[in-house]
């Protein structure tokens, strides 16, 4: 395991690990000037082995659940890693997190990691690249560039599932910071979080609605939110592909852009107990996922997953920090 740190003009500093092509540390100031760690990590770099929680880490070959780990694909049944309720989430026991991934740093301010997924790796076909690269821009920008290639037709759906808390160094929990998010539906989940192939209209069940700006604990209690014991749900986005997350007492602000078309937003309803750097309870961080749709009920959403081999995998997601006056 190697750590890798890239710096911008504006001293704001992120860390990685190549075991999973990790994100450990992103140092950004608050409103008097305090640079400090808003996304979560674990105390001992040593646990970045198991990664219980998926901290950090780019989730592959498929983000999100298949049901019953398995599918058909060109007439072909595929049976993959069981390591959720029969279910295979986020592309297995190992998937993309628990591999070391080679890496070549750019610059100060870029760090590109690849790795190779043989084929049959966790059940999936083909012999799939995949190149990650981590871009940080003097505008306080973290842009995350996907890209993926595949000598048989396979699955790829990736993401990174950092867990993030504004308030820096997680003081205190994220049921207090304020959410906006430019959705209409979202996917509605079985008790084992599967889709099953119907949309909520979060016009009509408004616990789900933040098209507002809503403080994120005001309604996570509700009870169609129980199954996950709170928000572990996959928003449709509109065309501006645009969340916003803000803690009102830092004044720290981060503009989530991407041109996937879904993010699972989870607030962290769980959590292993592995000891943390900081914020060792559940709703101490969110996890912005942003990917093509998750897979459902009879293979529902599969299309979205598909790469075949004259085809590339190219995906961009940025987190842009901000400090201000934005939602008070």
């Amino acid at each position: 395991m190697e750590i890798i740190k890239l710096i911008n003009k504006n001293n704001m500093e992120v860390e990685f690990i190549n075991l999973g092509a990790t994100i450990t540390k992103i140092l950004v100031p608050d409103y008097k000037g305090n640079f400090e760690n808003v996304v979560l990590a674990y105390k001992n770099y040593e646990d970045y082995f198991e990664n219980r929680d998926s901290m950090g880490s780019i989730m592959g070959r498929t983000s999100g659940r298949i049901h019953n780990a398995k599918f058909t694909l060109e007439g072909k049944e595929y049976t993959l890693a069981q390591n959720n309720n029969h279910n295979n989430l986020h592309g297995g026991f190992k998937g993309f997190r628990k591999r070391l991934w080679d890496f070549d740093v750019l610059s100060n301010n870029v760090v590109k990691f690849s790795y190779f997924s043989e084929d049959g790796e966790e059940g999936f076909p083909g012999n799939v690249k995949v190149e990650v690269k981590y871009t940080l821009s003097d505008e306080n920008a973290l842009t995350i560039d996907y890209k993926a290639t595949t000598d048989k037709t396979t699955l790829v759906n990736l993401t990174n599932h950092s867990y993030f808390n504004l308030s820096g160094n997680a003081k205190y929990s994220i049921l207090g910071h304020k959410l906006q998010v430019d959705s209409e539906f979202i996917l509605e989940l079985d008790e084992f979080s599967i889709p099953t192939g119907n949309l909520i209209d979060v016009n009509k069940e408004t616990t789900f609605n933040f098209n507002e700006v809503k403080v994120i604990g005001k309604d996570i209690d509700n009870p169609i939110t129980k199954l996950q014991m709170g928000y572990d749900h996959q928003w449709i986005l509109k065309d501006s592909r645009d969340v916003k997350y803000y803690d009102p007492i830092s004044k720290r602000m981060m503009e989530m852009t991407t041109d996937y078309p879904a993010v699972v937003i989870y607030t962290m309803n769980k959590y292993s107990g592995v000891p943390l750097e900081y914020g060792n309870d559940i709703r101490y961080a969110i996890c912005f996922e942003a990917q093509n749709l998750p897979i459902g009920y009879n293979l529902y959403n599969l299309e979205h997953s598909i790469l075949f081999p004259d085809k590339e995998y190219i995906h961009t997601t940025t987190y842009k920090f901000k400090v201000g006056n934005f939602y008070d």
